[in-house]
């Protein structure tokens, strides 16, 4: 029963999500539901001391890049920069290859260390700007930019900084480099598929006589550019280029300026206890904050008249965007967190520790959860906590190396965890003004590529014993 109860409240979910409904107000209710339904003297515990709790902390550590990403892409946009960019892509690639520009800036900027959710902010206008131009359905752009910015670059590809890649060397005693190359080839298999499908949904449009605007009320579309000339594209492109170049040096300069840790007094009256800050937990954040800030000030150096024209209000429209997308993945950490305290939850883990190949178990276990929780490193550090002995230890009996396990498991994490309640996804959704009904679906075919790729793997070593 109580199985049942943690399906239910994640079937639910998954439908207000699809339908439309606002999960700020819907992930408590089906958490909640889920807990009245196993122990109704739980709900309000597990309310304030597990979902807001969560909730919160999530807000505390990932608010300011939410909303430091929605400014710069705003100023990207209103600065003619993405404009200038596009002009020039279409040049040099043509307009049928407008799909692939932007899953090749995606791919750049995540391995290069920028977040997720970040690109989706700072992709957007290019996106937008370039399929208006090549008239391709503006529908289109979240499962392109899903393409290039939650598969191969966040878990496949060797030495990506994404936290998907980094999570399993505390477990596996690996490095960001795991099996190269089976990452290596589960990025040409993401890819390929990947493009051929979205060339296909692109083909199939253009039969229909579908357009950038067919059939739908535009909404959130990019400020137009107010300047006189649009810049130069080397200098449109390089606030991109100085946001991962930053954030490259910042990860690395950053726990050397401050430590493993770093505390202070507070100036107030008293004897304050001193604030302690843990960096390790925070570098990585504090290196994104930091490079966004430069691609801000980069904009603003080269582009300040039109940007200053339209400041205010672009800034407050940004603003908006960074408090509803960074709620919304808040609610979801909460709703994930409260499931996985359930006694359901761990019916499902046991269920899934029962598959006897160590890899597909490893693949299924991380995938499953997860789906789950919504959220792929979160879904990853429960089953790696939960199961990451059982793990070695049936890898070890089988002569299975622990990369492969590293890659397997990062693969694996990126699998199913873009279900319609996952936070980056309403992201995706959200600042483009689209709905799961308009777009989910090319989103949920870039799932189903990405979760094959993972079994394309295993099925490789297991042929040729590569890593």
């Amino acid at each position: 029963m109580s199985f049942l109860i943690v399906l239910a409240a994640l079937a639910f979910l998954m439908l207000v999500a699809y339908r439309g409904y606002s999960v700020i107000l819907f992930a408590p209710v089906a958490a909640l539901g889920a807990v009245l339904l196993t122990d109704p003297s739980l709900v309000a515990p597990m309310f304030t001391g597990l979902f807001m709790d969560r909730m919160v902390g999530f807000l505390k550590l990932y608010f300011p890049v939410f909303l430091l990403g929605a400014v710069f892409g705003k100023l990207i946009e209103i600065s003619g920069f993405s404009k200038a960019i596009v002009a020039a892509t279409i040049r040099l690639v043509g307009a049928q290859r407008a799909m692939l520009s932007i899953v090749l800036v995606c791919a750049l900027l995540t391995y290069g260390g920028v977040s997720l959710f970040v690109v989706v902010f700072a992709v957007y206008p290019f996106a937008a700007e370039l399929f208006r131009q090549s008239n391709i359905p503006k529908r289109l752009i979240p499962g392109t930019i899903a393409l290039g910015a939650f598969t191969f670059t966040m878990d496949a590809l060797p030495g990506t900084p994404q936290i998907q890649n980094i999570i399993p060397t505390a477990f596996f005693g690996t490095d960001s480099w795991a099996a190269p190359v089976l990452g290596s080839l589960g990025t040409v298999f993401i890819l390929v598929l990947g493009m051929a499908y979205l060339e296909w949904c692109r083909r199939a449009a253009a039969r229909n006589g579908e357009g950038y605007d067919s059939g739908m009320a535009l909404r959130n579309e990019p400020e137009p550019f107010r300047g006189e000339r649009l810049a130069h594209p080397l200098v449109a492109i390089l606030p991109l280029v100085l946001v991962g170049v930053a954030n490259f040096l910042f990860t690395r300069w950053i726990p050397q300026l401050y430590g493993a840790t770093h505390s202070f007094v507070p100036a107030v009256v008293g004897n304050p206890a001193p604030v302690v800050q843990e960096v390790s937990k925070v570098a990585a954040i504090w290196a994104v904050q930091g490079a966004l800030l430069v691609g801000i000030l980069s904009v603003l150096a080269f582009a300040w008249k039109p940007v200053v024209a339209a400041f205010a209000e672009g800034t407050r429209a940004a603003i908006g965007g960074a408090l509803l997308a960074s709620m919304n993945t808040a609610s979801e950490y909460g709703f994930g967190a409260v499931i996985a305290a359930l006694p359901g939850f761990l019916v499902v883990a046991d269920a899934l520790g029962a598959i006897p190949n160590p890899l597909v178990n490893e693949a299924v276990s991380v995938t499953a959860l997860a789906g789950i929780t919504g959220s792929a490193s979160g879904g990853m550090s429960i089953a790696l906590a939960a199961m990451a002995d059982s793990f070695i230890a049936n890898a070890q009996a089988a002569g299975i190396p622990m990369e492969v396990l590293h890659r397997v498991a990062a693969m694996a994490s990126g699998g199913m965890d873009t279900l319609p309640h996952n936070g980056a996804v309403i992201t995706l959704l959200a600042v483009p003004g689209l709905t799961h009904r308009q777009s989910y679906k090319d989103v949920f075919a870039i799932t189903l590529v990405k979760t094959l790729a993972v079994f394309f793997v295993i099925g490789v070593f297991y042929a040729t014993g590569w890593a």
